[in-house]
């Protein structure tokens, strides 16, 4: 009979040492690569309020940024304008300079060909010494205008100069500018479009239930206090509320002052420059002009401010009510002061 034999598996040793930390490896990445075939990642669904809530504050974002960008472009316009103005000046006196240059080049050779003797020896040798004597005293006399014309030339030099360094300076302020400019128009346009895709989320009936809402606020303002119930107090005030109406219905388009579109404070920007005053670009330099007034004492005219970073203005038209630039995908419209947090407001004069 043959001898039974016992067929066992043969018994599996754990690596150790080198071996372990190898296999170790291996299962980490082999982990790693089921899990990345596996489903993605869906982001969480949220609800049509939260959805506005959301958009409401990546506006509100984006308008801040658009009034850091104002500034800036202000300052970019100012650099670039205070530049040329020195590129300009140092060319003329470049000009200047350069024909004193060769005035005084022209002096010194005319010199060196009539010079060599002794002024002593000259007189000398002449045979009509008054003749020489009253050359050498026009000779004389122009050595001094020589001298000045040197003298102009140094005081010139070091003018074109400090003008280079100066156009210099502006050139970097310039530069500088130009990529803030950049940055504040990358982080608009980013979330200008996060705000977009979550609308897209919206179904076609939540869409036109909340483009409902974001313009109930307008048609709850119309039913308000009618167009001119409120006095100006002045004939400016008078004329910038009712160029405000006269741009109702216009787009809002990030940093336009108009005619055909208006960010926020490039529509009071235009309302008041129309009234013959004007104002400074960007919200938180607005609310310093003229004088600070409180909620209670607004009247036609005044601008209201809103946030706590002042990043949003209207123009204030009474009963309640003021006109403003909303934000992008919406057009300047009557709405109620009550629709966002007042921060302040300001009177121009």
């Amino acid at each position: 009979m043959a001898a039974h034999r016992n067929h066992r598996k043969p018994r599996q040793r754990p690596f150790t040492g080198q071996a372990g930390r190898t296999a170790a490896t291996l299962a980490l990445a082999g982990a790693a690569t089921v899990t990345a075939a596996g489903p993605a990642h869906t982001e969480p669904r949220l609800t049509p309020a939260q959805i506005k809530a959301k958009v409401d504050a990546l506006y509100t974002q984006a308008e801040a940024a658009t009034e850091q960008y104002n500034g800036t472009k202000v300052k970019a316009d100012e650099a670039r304008a205070s530049l040329t103005v020195l590129r300009d000046e140092a060319i003329r006196r470049t000009d200047r300079l350069n024909a004193s240059r060769d005035e005084l080049g022209s002096i010194a050779t005319a010199q060196y060909r009539s010079g060599g003797l002794d002024p002593a020896v000259q007189l000398a040798l002449s045979s009509r010494p008054e003749e020489y004597l009253e050359r050498a005293g026009l000779a004389e006399r122009a050595g001094s205008r020589q001298a000045a014309a040197v003298a102009g030339i140094r005081r010139e030099l070091s003018v074109v100069a400090g003008l280079r360094s100066r156009a210099d300076t502006q050139l970097t302020d310039l530069t500088a500018s130009r990529a803030e400019l950049a940055r504040h128009k990358s982080t608009i346009q980013r979330k200008i479009a996060s705000a977009q895709r979550l609308l897209d989320r919206l179904s076609a009936e939540q869409r036109g239930r909340y483009d409902a809402q974001d313009g109930g606020y307008a048609a709850r303002a119309d039913r308000g206090t009618p167009r001119g119930a409120v006095r100006a107090p002045n004939a400016r005030a008078e004329a910038a509320v009712a160029f405000a109406y006269g741009a109702i219905g216009k787009p809002y388009v990030w940093g336009a002052t108009g005619p055909g579109s208006f960010d926020c404070s490039g529509l009071t920007q235009a309302a008041w420059r129309a009234a013959g005053v004007a104002l400074s670009r960007t919200t938180y330099t607005q609310i310093n002009a003229g004088r600070r007034v409180t909620r209670s004492e607004l009247t036609p005219g005044d601008l209201v401010f809103f946030y706590s970073g002042i990043s949003h203005v209207g123009i204030y038209v009474g009963g309640g009510q003021m006109i403003h630039a909303p934000r992008p995908g919406t057009a300047v419209r009557l709405a109620p002061v009550d629709e966002m947090p007042f921060a302040g407001a300001a009177r121009p004069v």
